[in-house]
Formats: C-alpha cells, structure tokens, sequence
C-alpha cells in the first residue's frame, strides 16, 4: 500500500495537543499522518549485512569512543555499503531521480590555494570576520567549537583544531510533502537544494580562510566524512538534540542542514544553546507516533558512554531506503512550524522562571 502526503483518514485523524503540551501548556497541534501500518521489503532486507546498525552505532555501549563509519559513508569504510549501494540504485531508477528532481544549485566553487603570508588578527576579530562573512555567503547559523577527537569517524583524522560551524534552513512548505513517494519529490528537492547551499557555504568560507592564510576543510552533506556534524553543532551553540535524533535550534526548529570548516585560524568557541527542548521532548511524542516503521523512542539509550536520544537504525533505514529520504520526523516536530519556537521558548522561560520562585 503506497503512502502519499495526502492520504490521511478524515475519521482517524489524532490531532496532538497533548502530546504538545508542557506541564498544561498547549502548541498549535499537528496531524497524525495516520500511515498504515509498516512491513519492510523483503529485497531491501535481503541488502542488510549480518551486523546490526546500531551496533555499528555503539548503542549499549558504555564506553566512550569514535563513531563507527556508517551508511552515509564510501561503501567501502561501513558495513552497510552493499545496502548504501541498492538504495542508491533504486533513487536512480525513480521517476523522480536524478534530473527529475530539479534546480538544486551547485556545490560551491573550487578550492583555492593557501595564501602564502598569514595576515595577522586577534581571535576575536577572526571570529567575528568568518561569522560575518558566512552569513553574508548563503548561511544562516554559525557558531565556532573546538574540535572534539571523539566527534571525529574512525579512520579518518581532522588535523585543524577549531570548527566553524553552519546551519541553512529548509522551505518549510516544501517540506511539509515529506515523507517522498512517486510524483512527490517537494521534499527531496528541497532537502537536496539545501545540502548543496551549505556546501556552497562551506566552500566559500574555506576559501576565505584560505585568503588569510590560514588552513580550512569544508565538512558537507548529505554524504558523510571525517565530521560528525551534530555534536559539533551542538557545541557550538546551535540549540539541544531532539528525541528525533536531529537538533532542535531556537529559530528554525529541526528544519536545517549542516555544513561546518574545519580550521587552524585562531577563533573563539561558542556555547551550547540550552532553552528547554530536553524536557519539552521528555513529554511530547509527536515524532514518536508520526514515524512509519516506529524507530523513535520516548526514553534515552546509552550510545558509546552517553544517554542521549537516539533513533533506531535498523527500523529507520529500511523504510528511509523505500521511500528514497523522509525527514517525516523534522517536518512535524512542533519547533519546526514557522514561528512556533519563538513562543515555545517565552513560555518555557515563563513556566521556568514559576518553578524557581516555587522552590525558592
């Protein structure tokens, strides 16, 4: 049975005000998709290795380490490249693939060398230089963080010590067509288009930095690299991960995509953006009923030493490789809705602010 965006039972529909609702305080509901109830292809299973994906991912583990390569990387660093490689085989095939999809805009301009002469500047005014200069060049979050080595994959190495991190927001009403199907590409377009901003970001910023001197790698999507890129993300003050396992940023929701540049130009580190989302998801399931194949939790998981959020791999995959993309879950998460979050925050620092003066 095909699921489409418009194919929600009038009768059955669930709208979610309780589910959005901290300690009695209501957001503008959402509607369930109602989707059938879900049964992976058998073909695409039969492409999954004998090992689990997330164990691959450290799930249960309670010692820290490097994240494992995984999906989005060459098929031949993870385990799941066979799968990577039939999954990407069927998004050729799609009548949507490829060219279908649309004006998606370049990747950005090629690098530029080094300059050979480093100009000199304190850390605050390189701060404030790249931060500039990225939001005037395509990216509309930026933050700084100092490189993690446990935020960086196995086999590979980032030699720079800092990271500049950037955030491009999604179309909103583009994306609200997720998940894609046949004749629905809205939301795979529009995630693509984005990618390709915040690589065309990314690009122009390394070479700035290039132009000064000093070194800079982009980090890109969709495919992945050296650069675990939410950790580093949240570091550097772009908001609180969500249950959906995606950040959760004070402007624009869960409805952004990631790029960051690695760099050894002095910079000052920013710090983490914490306003309320751990507990508001604590409470709200909207992303939990809202998923087909049922891979969001309402409890942490241990993940490589951390509890954290965390999101099936093994039961998100397979129905992410049918529908070639989702991101079902960061469409109906309510800081995601244009000019929801900035409420949701005014009244979290209310309802906060109730609380102390109760203790106090």
């Amino acid at each position: 049975m095909e699921l489409t965006h418009d194919d929600v039972n009038a009768t059955r529909v669930t709208q979610w005000v309780r589910c959005c609702t901290v300690n009695s305080m209501p957001v503008e509901p959402f509607m369930s998709r109602n989707h059938p109830t879900y049964s992976p292809d058998p073909e695409l299973l039969a492409h999954f290795p004998t090992v689990s994906g997330n164990a691959v991912n450290g799930l249960g583990e309670t010692e820290t380490r490097r994240p494992s390569c995984f999906f989005w990387h060459p098929p031949e660093r993870q385990t799941h490249g066979r799968l990577q490689r039939y999954v990407m085989s069927r998004f050729e095939k799609s009548r949507d693939g490829g060219k279908d999809w649309g004006d998606v805009g370049d990747r950005g301009p090629a690098p530029l060398p080094v300059a050979p002469e480093r100009q000199e500047g304190t850390a605050q005014d390189w701060t404030n230089a790249v931060k500039a200069y990225a939001l005037a060049n395509e990216a509309d979050l930026v933050g700084v963080a100092e490189i993690d080595p446990l935020w960086v994959y196995e086999s590979y190495q980032i030699a720079e010590p800092h990271v500049i991190m950037l955030g491009v927001g999604q179309n909103y009403e583009k994306m609200k067509h997720a998940p894609p199907g046949p004749g629905n590409h809205h939301s795979n377009t529009e995630v693509r288009r984005q990618y390709n901003r915040g690589a065309r970001a990314a690009s122009k910023l390394a070479n700035f930095i290039h132009g000064l001197g000093y070194q800079a790698t982009p980090h890109v999507g969709p495919m992945a690299g050296a650069l675990n890129m939410i950790p580093a993300a949240l570091a550097a003050g772009f908001g609180e991960l969500g249950k959906h396992g995606s950040i959760i940023n004070r402007t624009l929701g869960s409805n952004l995509r990631l790029a960051g540049v690695s760099t050894d130009l002095p910079v000052i580190p920013d710090r983490p953006d914490l306003f309320g989302v751990d507990d508001f998801c604590t409470r709200c399931r909207v992303c939990t009923e809202a998923c087909p194949p049922d891979a969001i939790h309402d409890e942490k998981q241990t993940v490589r030493g951390a509890v954290k959020w965390y999101v099936d791999f093994d039961k998100c995959i397979p129905y992410f490789g049918e529908r070639l993309g989702c991101a079902l879950c960061m469409v109906v998460c309510p800081w995601s809705r244009p000019g929801v979050a900035e409420n949701l925050i005014v009244k979290l620092a209310r309802r906060a602010a109730i609380g102390d003066a109760t203790r106090a």
